[in-house]
């Protein structure tokens, strides 16, 4: 299958915990041509002391380093794809900050993959992993009612019934659909 990305992009892939973010975009960027994997979490988990975690009470401090990473991540992502690569941010971006991370990558071309799963598959994929789930005071059911309140930009997929692989190739036969802008 030919790669449907022009060099030089960024493709936004998010969703809830479990939802298989990462791996997808792991094997995304081995099928592409010169690309790159940005983790948004490393963002976060760089912060050696002070580190404010998201909790559904979070305070400001956690949303300002929550919006601290958002930023970072954007940067790291745009600075890659104009050294012509492309780059695939992987993050948990729901609600309205998934506009707003749109809204501050510059690259001209850009798409948007939600992988939205059924919270129920989330959370089993998440507890089946080897490292920790991450919910902590979050549940499956509380993540999953902010990401279908999320504005829809991009492509959305259920991915409850798929393999990573097959996210992944129907990402890219459906990559028209993820395109939110094009320069």
């Amino acid at each position: 299958m030919s790669d449907p990305f022009t060099a030089g992009s960024v493709i936004v892939i998010t969703g809830i915990m479990g939802a298989g973010k990462s791996t997808v975009a792991q094997l995304l960027a081995e099928r592409l041509r010169n690309s790159v994997h940005v983790r948004g979490d490393l963002f976060r988990r760089m912060i050696v002391r002070g580190r404010a975690e998201m909790v559904p009470s979070a305070d400001a401090e956690a949303l300002a380093q929550l919006r601290l990473r958002y930023h970072l991540a954007t940067i790291v992502a745009d600075g890659y794809a104009a050294a012509g690569f492309t780059a695939i941010y992987q993050d948990i971006i729901l609600g309205d900050d998934l506009a707003q991370v749109v809204d501050r990558i510059t690259t001209p071309q850009l798409f948007v993959v939600m992988l939205a799963p059924r919270a129920d598959v989330a959370a089993d994929r998440a507890e089946s992993r080897d490292k920790a789930s991450g919910y902590g005071d979050w549940t499956a059911e509380a993540l999953d009612t902010m990401l279908r309140d999320t504005p829809r930009l991009g492509l959305w997929l259920d991915t409850s019934n798929q393999a990573a692989d097959q996210t992944v190739e129907e990402i890219i036969r459906r990559a028209d659909e993820a395109l939110v802008r094009s320069i």
